[in-house]
């Protein structure tokens, strides 16, 4: 549908956009700019949205503010947030007496006008989805890359062209509801995660199955062979399917024999690159690259492939070295806010770590985070809410060493106690293996705090 036609729709109707944040805030500039009426609800006090009420308001935007913004929702049109389950008796009741619920993300699948490949799974979306973009612009396409990270894309249709691609990093939160899928679909993994806001892990799993679900003949699944769940999806595929794997040869995807990355399309293996020239850091990442390859490879070349590898050296707060300072090096990885992320980002080094751990409960489970820290961690800096839980998980595991467990209050006091601890020739590394909320508005925050503590020491 042409976004034209998806506006002069929504003219004749009664519109209301549930959160006022990230994703949400261009979309309400876009249809106020085309004439849409528009009712902004949100949870924050006009006084918390300081200029930007006054702002919104002057584009036409109406505010229901305040604990009660989602009483009363009548509207034809709900454009609600990811954060919000759909399931929430107020959407429920709206959805019962006809209204109809979508979000940002799902309007942008309705109306971009080309090609879409997206990127989902519990560990590595950003950095795959960046990796994506930067192979096709690399081999001269012009790319609009958004979604979950960080970047909506609804209002930038109007620049967009067919011979475009939009490559968007997709949460189980947005994929929740979705109803159309990807051209490409890519999930790097499947393991607990969210288990704070999805009703269990099955309902977890059915939110990642809309990143293809909805695929047709013509489109293309990549998934992990490695991941039981993702390998499990490529038989419900409708589309051609690559797989990808450090473990064993793939028939047709990409695979990691321990040196090199190789590719193989109908029976044709080919070398793609060895792991010794491969710019990023750590084996999770061989993965990232692999599923970056099999996603664009028919569009970008080999020979792109692996010119990209030699130069992308990584996303910010992602094993991202901060400073070294005393023959200490320093690594922010923030974004890892679960157990599989912090155990590979610990099996990136060859040395035994002072890891910072801890933050918002998630509802994970820390059993193999506490068998991966007795063998690769030598002293363990723990704070926030999960902090018990990781040193519970750590105590009863039976492998490896104990390591020495310390406690702090805030990021600065865990900095400076891992910095306490630290010798010529150590490697402290910020990877909470939680979420940010308990303490910080979301990891970026959390590392950047990090990385401005490290500067000042």
């Amino acid at each position: 549908m042409l976004l034209s036609d998806y506006i002069s729709e929504l003219r004749s109707k009664s519109v209301t956009v549930i959160g006022v944040g990230t994703s949400n805030t261009p979309l309400i500039e876009l249809l106020c700019r085309e004439g849409v009426s528009v009712l902004a609800r949100d949870r924050r006090s006009r006084e918390d949205f300081g200029p930007e009420y006054d702002r919104l308001s002057a584009l036409g935007a109406r505010f229901k503010l305040g604990p009660d913004y989602m009483r009363d929702i009548t509207e034809d049109v709900v454009f609600k947030t990811p954060g919000v389950r759909p399931d929430v008796p107020e959407l429920a009741a709206a959805r019962e007496k006809g209204s109809l619920i979508t979000s940002e993300m799902e309007m942008f699948f309705e109306v971009c006008p080309c090609p879409i490949i997206a990127i989902t799974g519990s560990d590595g979306k950003t950095t795959t989805t960046t990796l994506v973009a930067e192979l096709l612009s690399a081999a001269g396409y012009r790319v609009h890359l958004g979604g979950n990270i960080g970047t909506p894309l609804v209002d930038k249709v109007p620049e967009i062209d067919s011979s475009d691609y939009a490559v968007v990093e997709l949460s189980s939160f947005q994929l929740m509801t979705m109803t159309k899928s990807a051209d490409v679909a890519v999930v790097t993994n499947v393991s607990p995660n969210h288990l704070d806001y999805h009703t269990g892990m099955d309902e977890y799993i059915e939110a990642k199955k809309n990143v293809f679900s909805h695929q047709g003949r013509d489109g293309l699944l990549v998934v992990n062979a490695d991941n039981e769940t993702a390998f499990g999806f490529a038989a419900q595929a409708s589309g051609a399917v690559r797989t990808f794997s450090r473990r064993a040869e793939q028939a047709n995807g990409c695979w990691f024999d321990g040196e090199k990355i190789y590719f193989c399309e109908n029976g044709e293996k080919t070398i793609l690159i060895d792991k010794s020239e491969v710019a990023l850091r750590g084996l999770h990442n061989i993965e990232n690259l692999m599923a970056a390859f099999c996603a664009v490879v028919d569009f970008v070349g080999i020979d792109m492939c692996r010119r990209v590898a030699r130069q992308f050296s990584g996303v910010e707060h992602r094993l991202e070295p901060v400073r070294e300072v005393g023959g200490v090096m320093y690594y922010n990885d923030s974004i890892a806010s679960s157990p599989t992320r912090t155990i590979a980002g610990l099996e990136s080094f060859d040395r035994k770590l002072i890891l910072i751990a801890g933050g918002y409960d998630k509802h994970l489970d820390y059993s193999s985070l506490g068998m991966a820290i007795r063998d690769r961690v030598k002293t363990l800096v723990l704070l926030g809410a999960t902090a018990p839980k990781i040193k519970e998980a750590v105590l009863a595991a039976k492998n490896g060493a104990q390591p020495e467990i310390l406690e702090a209050t805030d990021m600065e006091g865990a900095v400076k106690l891992a910095a306490s601890r630290a010798a010529d020739g150590d490697i402290v590394i910020l990877s909470p293996a939680s979420a940010s909320f308990d303490m910080f508005k979301n990891f970026e925050e959390r590392g950047n705090c990090f990385k401005n503590i490290v500067l000042a020491l």
